[in-house]
């Protein structure tokens, strides 16, 4: 071991940047800390403007070299990332589960293995990435898809790892080279990332990983004249800010941001199966964008709804995330778990019942909470609140559902339990939202496309459209017979 590297449950990680190839210190560091038990994991590298500079000259620099590689060998270096990651799933699955408290057992089963999926997924597209040429009074259109540059990616701290290479795999596949700067509460996975890029082949430069917090370094790197493309998930705040600081260079913004998603249940559900999506929607303690917080439910069957989800979701286990028997883990940080209780004693005040939960437990843990009684212009309805708070509301009818649903400033996603397919489709319709689940949950493939409405977020990525983003895409005219004209 070295001073700039730590062992989390018997793995190390080197905390310094990775930049051009190279492990590089900053001269002041920042504390990363478990919110399993609130124990110290290490002193990161605390990244400045100096090393944020030094990342984009590096991710520049390398460019040429990667823009020009054949798309059959990126595409074999990424499928030798995945390689690496799935070498070192255990790994990765317990230092992410130390660092940012989610359940190992959903890093073991679904998260580490989506990691190396989302490698995978676009090494393989990027391969059959084509548009058929067509004609146009005789001359050829050809549409191709350029690199584009240097891109930074900002990830969010809730799914650390699998968030970040959804952005990274594509920007790569591309052929561009990345600048990744993680989440200050979860940075460890990305410092592992850089290794397993650097031991498949990817060459120096191409993935740069650099640490510290936004307020710091983000101008640096969202402002930069050489940056071609920027990609980021978290708070609508923040990226306001960024796009502010990418408008003096007009660079293309891909966003990704909050939600206040409504899961719809009719009374002709499947009410085992409504209720089944109603609890889910406290996976990873209610840090998920995704899910359905809002719980609008037809009034004939509210009571027997309500207690059937009592009934299971006070049967959730919470406690240690590696412990595989636990339901709910930590939230992320204690600032966290003081904003989360902020709103909800601020809506219990208002006069909001909490059914169930609506306190703090001991360390970082929040009591997975259902409140009703909640008007529907009020904070605790109209806000993001990210942690295990749910509001239930109830409508008369499919009007005042579709009214209820769509009405906040987001539309991000939206959950639809009904036995009635064309029900479905006439609610489905009217849903302002990126994505809309009929009597399911959280089903994602990366074909399709992914993205927000309002102020859920700009663009769309996944399939193609990840390439569109991180891509120039040309189309070449050629005339006809037009190789002779000159002799």
């Amino acid at each position: 071991m070295t001073e700039h590297t730590i062992t989390v449950a018997g793995v190390a990680v080197d905390t310094r940047h990775r930049i051009g190839g190279e492990r590089v210190a900053s001269a002041e560091t920042f504390t990363d800390v478990s919110p399993i038990d609130g124990s110290t994991l290490g002193e990161i590298s605390r990244g400045t403007p100096t090393e944020a500079a030094a990342a984009v000259a590096a991710a520049k620099a390398a460019f040429p070299g990667w823009a020009a590689t054949p798309r059959a060998e990126r595409a074999r270096i990424l499928h030798a990332i995945a390689d690496g990651v799935e070498k070192r799933l255990e790994e990765l699955a317990i230092v992410e589960t130390n660092d940012n408290g989610a359940l190992l057992r959903s890093h073991r089963r679904g998260v580490m293995p989506r990691v190396a999926h989302n490698f995978r997924f676009f090494a393989d597209w990027l391969r059959t990435l084509d548009h058929e040429d067509f004609q146009t009074r005789g001359h050829t259109n050809h549409v191709s898809w350029d690199p584009a540059g240097p891109c930074v990616l900002i990830t969010p701290w809730n799914a650390p790892l699998m968030l970040a290479t959804w952005k990274v795999a594509p920007a790569l596949a591309a052929g561009n080279t990345v600048i990744l700067k993680p989440a200050e509460w979860s940075p460890l996975t990305a410092s592992l990332l850089a290794d397993i890029a650097a031991e498949a082949g990817l060459p120096a430069g191409v993935l740069n990983v650099v640490q510290g917090y936004g307020s710091e370094i983000g101008d640096a790197l969202t402002s930069h004249p050489d940056v071609r493309r920027i990609s980021f998930t978290g708070s609508v705040p923040t990226a306001k800010r960024i796009a502010a600081s990418a408008a003096s260079n007009l660079t293309p913004l891909s966003l990704e941001l909050g939600g206040k998603s409504p899961l719809l249940v009719f009374a002709d559900a499947d009410l085992d199966l409504a209720v089944d999506l109603a609890v889910e929607q406290y996976d990873n303690a209610g840090q998920v964008c995704l899910a359905g917080t809002r719980l609008l439910v037809e009034e004939s069957i509210t009571e027997e709804f309500t207690r059937r989800f009592v009934e299971k979701a006070t049967a959730l286990k919470q406690g240690d995330p590696r412990d595989e028997a636990t339901d709910i883990g930590p939230n992320i940080h204690p600032r966290q778990l003081e904003k989360i209780d902020g709103f909800v004693q601020r809506a219990i005040a208002a006069g909001a019942r909490a059914v169930i939960g609506g306190h703090c437990k001991d360390g970082q843990y929040y009591a997975p909470t259902l409140l009703t009684d909640v008007a529907q212009d009020s904070e605790i309805v109209q806000e993001e609140v990210f942690g295990p708070v749910l509001t239930l509301q109830t409508f008369a009818d499919e009007d005042e559902a579709v009214r209820l649903a769509n009405d906040t400033r987001f539309g991000l996603a939206a959950t639809v339990a009904t036995g009635d397919p064309e029900r479905a489709d006439r609610v489905t319709s009217q849903l302002v939202a990126g994505t809309v689940w009929v009597n399911c949950f959280f089903v994602r493939d990366l074909q399709a496309p992914f993205g927000g409405s309002r102020l859920s977020g700009v663009g769309r990525e996944g399939g193609t459209w990840s390439f569109d983003f991180y891509c120039d895409v040309k189309n070449t005219v050629t005339a006809p017979n037009g190789w002779n004209n000159h002799g």
